[in-house]
């Protein structure tokens, strides 16, 4: 936040997506915090020159600044993602929204919470959807026209657009149905969120139906649908 309300500085990666000094730095200090308490699980973090887990049944995945194009226009649209992936699946996410702060964390199995202005946990699940229509939430800096098809084919009642993964926390909580992304993500902008979701009793599968799952090489994902109940 300190960089947020001051000046910083931005540069371009090689796939042509912004990085701060924001990113840089809040990779360093949750990836040496991980490192601290668990040295012997990997870290995979999109902040890292060379990752890699290859062969590991459990590693970290760490965005530092999920939202940089939101942080970048100085809009307070960003979140820190920090996820467990266990044996291909994520067993245990925490995100983080500095701006409201706001903190959604859940374990697989075992339930998933809200902590707003730093008070007290309070449980979060998934709700059945309205007969009336479906509230849709979506990514505001990566429209597509085939999330737009996708859409078309759905009921719905309200569009609600977003930055960041607080989308997954949406559907979680129960504010939101749906959140279809038709779209280029990797696997740390999803991680945290997915174990939220289905720590709260909601589902991410790919377009064809099957359980999105991590490890895959390059981390970079297929089409994805988040659903509640």
């Amino acid at each position: 936040m300190t960089y947020f309300s001051g000046q910083f500085a931005t540069r371009q990666k090689d796939d042509k997506s912004p990085v701060t000094d924001a990113d840089i730095a809040a990779n360093q200090l949750i990836t040496k915090a991980l490192f601290d308490m668990a040295p012997h699980i990997p870290i995979i973090a999109e902040e890292d020159e060379v990752p890699g887990a290859e062969g590991h049944a459990m590693f970290w995945l760490v965005d530092p600044l999920d939202g940089t194009r939101s942080f970048v226009r100085g809009e307070p649209e960003f979140t820190v993602n920090i996820g467990l992936i266990h044996q291909r699946k994520p067993v245990i996410g925490v995100i983080y929204a500095p701006p409201q702060d706001a903190l959604y964390f859940g374990e697989v199995g075992k339930g998933a919470y809200r902590v707003l202005g730093g008070g007290h946990a309070e449980p979060i699940q998934v709700r059945t959807a309205s007969p009336d229509g479906l509230v849709v939430t979506r990514s505001k800096s990566h429209p597509s026209p085939a999330t737009a098809a996708y859409m078309d084919t759905l009921k719905i009642k309200e569009v609600i657009s977003g930055s960041s993964s607080v989308k997954f926390c949406a559907v979680a909580e129960g504010s939101a149905d749906i959140y279809p992304r038709f779209g280029r993500t990797m696997e740390w902008d999803t991680a945290a969120g997915h174990a939220i979701l289905q720590a709260a009793g909601g589902r991410v599968e790919t377009v064809d139906g099957k359980e999105l799952t991590y490890g895959k090489a390059g981390y970079e994902n297929p089409h994805f649908i988040a659903f509640g109940k």
